[in-house]
């Protein structure tokens, strides 16, 4: 699976640009906002249909502009795909493959698969359970159809359910709470699958994640992860029955995948409230690791990666380890410098200058 070109008008500081890709390591250096991480998020918008950044799409339109294209050309199986995306102001965007527009974003999903990693996602152990949702949520709607589909109706029927609880705990009314049991039933069913789903990744995690920690560590650590729903061991739909109540004087679904969390455990020691920093980070590293593989061994293919300047945020052990690890993939990179890969065996390919919206090939 390849990215062979990428052609932007109008979004974010760029009026215009058309790059090709090599098929391997892609370099784009030069200082900070200057728009590189733009050109990362171009990409990822293209295969996935939403910014990473979780960005309003009439927020990435150039400044003074209406609307915003992406054209983006991948191969994958020697078949060759035009996505083209057009974001919009005022209505929702444009979405077409192959120049057939699609009705639907989901429809977008397995074209391309896409592993970003940030600075931020070295954060992931140590920050709020949501983040850790987002992590989960974007992967399988990128490998998994059905979970996409459950995704979006779950979340449709928690915004429906709030509504109602909102309704009868400011209103008083009891005789709307008979209404709830549709949205009880309809949460307990999609949230269910949903669940269960999550926990199959994180089982199929665990077997790739515990090797690349011991690796990283230098055999000194062992990682194991743990999927914790809200629910505890009650099955949801019981869970959602017990907690109405509550809910009621909350207005707000308190039980569900929306409310769930995953565990990094190291020992007995819980990474995410008690680990150092170091121990957080090198999870965090882990997992984006495993996150790779694991696309690997479920598409039979390579994913893209996306690496927003991470490297200076790494010891040189850990630098060289990542890098190694990417060596067979297309990697799209963005650094303050090319001299962060001076000591370093990574083969680059091709470089880019990025400078105030401007982009040139250096090689």
């Amino acid at each position: 699976m390849k990215i062979k070109s990428l052609k932007i008008k109008n979004f974010r500081n760029y009026e215009f640009l058309k790059l090709q890709f090599d098929p391997a390591a892609n370099i784009f250096y030069g200082d900070n906002a200057q728009g590189k991480t733009n050109i990362l998020e171009a990409v990822y918008l293209s295969g996935t249909s939403k910014s990473h950044r979780g960005t309003r799409d009439k927020d990435m339109i150039q400044f003074g502009q209406t609307e915003s294209h992406i054209e983006t050309i991948v191969e994958k199986n020697e078949i060759e795909y035009q996505i083209d995306m057009h974001l919009k102001k005022n209505s929702p965007k444009g979405i077409a493959i192959n120049k057939i527009p699609i009705r639907k974003a989901g429809e977008l999903f397995g074209i391309v698969n896409l592993v970003f990693f940030s600075p931020e996602d070295l954060n992931i152990i140590k920050n709020g359970p949501g983040e850790r949702r987002r992590f989960i949520d974007l992967e399988l709607s990128q490998l998994d159809k059905v979970y996409l589909s459950d995704l979006a109706n779950y979340n449709r029927t928690v915004n429906q359910r709030n509504h109602l609880l909102k309704e009868i705990g400011f209103s008083g009314n009891r005789e709307s709470a008979d209404t709830l049991d549709i949205w009880d039933l309809q949460l307990s069913q999609y949230g269910s699958r949903i669940i269960e789903r999550r926990k199959r990744f994180v089982e199929e995690i665990n077997e790739i994640i515990s090797s690349i920690h011991q690796k990283l560590t230098g055999g000194r650590e062992e990682i194991r992860v743990i999927y914790e729903p809200s629910s505890g061991d009650m099955p949801l739909e019981d869970a959602v029955r017990r907690n109405r109540e509550k809910d009621i004087k909350l207005k707000s679904t308190s039980v569900g995948p929306h409310r769930d969390d995953i565990c990094f455990l190291s020992g007995n020691l819980d990474i995410r409230k008690f680990g150092s920093q170091g121990q957080q980070r090198t999870a965090a590293l882990s997992l984006k690791l495993s996150e790779i593989e694991l696309v690997k061994r479920m598409i039979h293919d390579t994913p893209v990666l996306l690496l927003d300047d991470v490297l200076s945020e790494l010891d040189k052990h850990r630098q060289n380890y990542l890098l190694d690890s990417i060596h067979d993939i297309q990697t799209l990179i963005t650094c303050t410098g090319v001299e962060e890969f001076v000591n370093h065996r990574f083969s680059i390919n091709k470089v880019f200058h990025v400078h105030n919206g401007q982009v040139v090939n250096e090689n």
